[in-house]
């Protein structure tokens, strides 16, 4: 069992930078890989990011490439979101979850889901 916690989100003008922690309770969460999702009103949810257990490779979708960075601290159990040069396009509630084995695009293949936190772009 894992729990997730997020937090750092809140509304920011663009071209702004924001950092979204995930703390995780549970024995084994270094042994998860971990994925950044995000959800806008209307929209389907979308894969953000995601940090492989495995073999520590990262992915980012398509728009967030360069601007965004995801990484871990074991020790403190946590996985953070750098957002760097925030857009409007990137409101949306942001999620992050695990899943055993290796990262997937999709998020029908997560186990454990935070509540979300709440990222505001105005322009």
């Amino acid at each position: 069992q894992v729990q997730l916690v997020e937090s750092g989100g809140g509304l920011v003008q663009a071209g702004a930078s924001l950092r979204l922690s995930c703390a995780a309770s549970g024995r084994t969460f270094n042994a998860y890989s971990v994925g950044w999702f995000r959800q806008a009103p209307g929209k389907e949810r979308e894969g953000v990011s995601c940090l492989s257990s495995r073999d520590g490779i990262t992915n980012y979708g398509d728009s967030v490439k360069g601007r965004f960075t995801i990484s871990r601290d074991n020790a403190k159990g946590t996985v953070y979101l750098q957002m760097n040069s925030l857009e409007p396009e990137d409101t949306a509630v942001y999620y992050c979850a695990t899943r055993w084995g290796f990262c997937n695009s999709d998020y029908v293949e997560y186990d454990y889901w935070g509540q979300g936190t709440q990222v505001t772009v105005s322009s």
